[in-house]
This record gives C-alpha cells, sequence and structure tokens, in this order.
C-alpha cells in the first residue's frame, strides 16, 4: 500500500521537485461548524504504514496517524475558516480560503503542490488536482487525516459548548437527529445559516419566485 500511494510524489521528486505539499480538506458537507484544511510536506523516502483516505479508517486509527504525521513531517499547517466567513463567501471559496491560508502557514516553502479533488485553487503554475487524491497519495492522505482528526476535536468542543446538538456524535453532518433538533431549538452560533433543510428550500423558492 505505502508504495502504490507515493506515485505521483516519486514522479514528481523525479521531476526535480523537493518540497510537495498535499492539501485536503475536511467539513465541507456538514451544516455546522468550520471547513479545516491542512497541507503536509514529507521529506523523500518517508512512508508511514497505514496511511490511507481518512474516511477509510478507524477514529482510534486516525488518532494514531495524526501524531506520527506531525511527527514524521518536514512540516505541516492547517487553515480554518468558520461558519460566518462560510455563510459570507460560499463553501466553495471558504474551502480554497482554508487550503490556501494552510499553506501560506508552512514552515518549508512548497515549490509543487497536489490537491485533492477536482480544483486548483492556488496561484501558481506548480500544481496539480487529483480526484480521489486522500486515497492515491501518502502525501494528500496525510493532509486528510490531519485535517479530520483537528476538525473534530474542534467539534468535541462545540459539543460541551452546545450538548443539545450532539456534535460530539454527528460532528455537524445533516444526520436524522440534527435535523430534528434544528426543528425543534433553532440553529446554534455555529450552524451555517445559508445551508438550508429541504423544507427551507423549498420555502426559498417559493419566496424567490
Amino acid at each position: 500500500m505505502p508504495n502504490k500511494l507515493l506515485q505521483y510524489e516519486k514522479e514528481l521528486f523525479a521531476q526535480g521537485y523537493k518540497f510537495i505539499a498535499g492539501v485536503d480538506e475536511a467539513g465541507r458537507g456538514p451544516m455546522a461548524g468550520p471547513v479545516v484544511a491542512a497541507a503536509v510536506i514529507f521529506e523523500k523516502g518517508t512512508i508511514i504504514e497505514g496511511i490511507n483516505d481518512s474516511k477509510k479508517l478507524t477514529a482510534k486509527k486516525r488518532e494514531q496517524l495524526y501524531y506520527e504525521i506531525r511527527k514524521k513531517a518536514l512540516a505541516y499547517a492547517v487553515g480554518i475558516c468558520t461558519s460566518q466567513r462560510i455563510d459570507k463567501i460560499n463553501i466553495l471559496q471558504a474551502t480554497f480560503e482554508s487550503m490556501r491560508k494552510a499553506v501560506s502557514k508552512l514552515s518549508v516553502k512548497p515549490d509543487y503542490i497536489i490537491i485533492d479533488g477536482r480544483d486548483e485553487p492556488f496561484d501558481t503554475k506548480e500544481q496539480k488536482h487529483i480526484i480521489k487524491g486522500d486515497a492515491k497519495s501518502q502525501t494528500i492522505a496525510a493532509a486528510s487525516i490531519i485535517a479530520k482528526v483537528l476538525r473534530d476535536k474542534l467539534m468535541y468542543s462545540y459539543h460541551k459548548q452546545y450538548p443539545e446538538y450532539g456534535f460530539n456524535k454527528h460532528k455537524g453532518y445533516g444526520t436524522k437527529d440534527h435535523l430534528e433538533t434544528i426543528r425543534k431549538i433553532g440553529r446554534s452560533e455555529i450552524h451555517r445559516k445559508t445551508f438550508l433543510m429541504k423544507e427551507e428550500k423549498s420555502q426559498q423558492l417559493f419566496f424567490d419566485f
């Protein structure tokens, strides 16, 4: 598995790039909480056993790898956009902004960036988007794990502040219980006001018409 996840990195190292940053985000889809992006750079030859797309790992395994990645990375950083920022500029732009924040905070400046997904949000030609990159690149997978674990930690802290919503369980995603709670008591300060439930979307369409 490690060699399979190093294909893109090996090709870039062979082209002369030295500092390859992998970038991914967590929290693009939830109705509450921030979107968190992470950027990670490994030295050539670094291999971390067990690394994979964060969504395919157990919470315990992610936590273990989170600390191992931080220990072995040449550099890593995170960028965060709050729910208020998401409402102001939309989730796509907030995702891009959080990614750019993460890369800008790296202690080592990357000379190439590989990004999970379909977009290339950086102002450089030295970038490449990789669809399902968190399952194809160790560096992107590492970024996905850092972003996911950190965001989960943030949602646990929000659970202490707003225990009635159950953020410790669903992490802000639109589960049945979460949506029912919103219907009963409304949204909290960390809910994204522009992320509407089905009935709210129907109502919005009616008023727009």
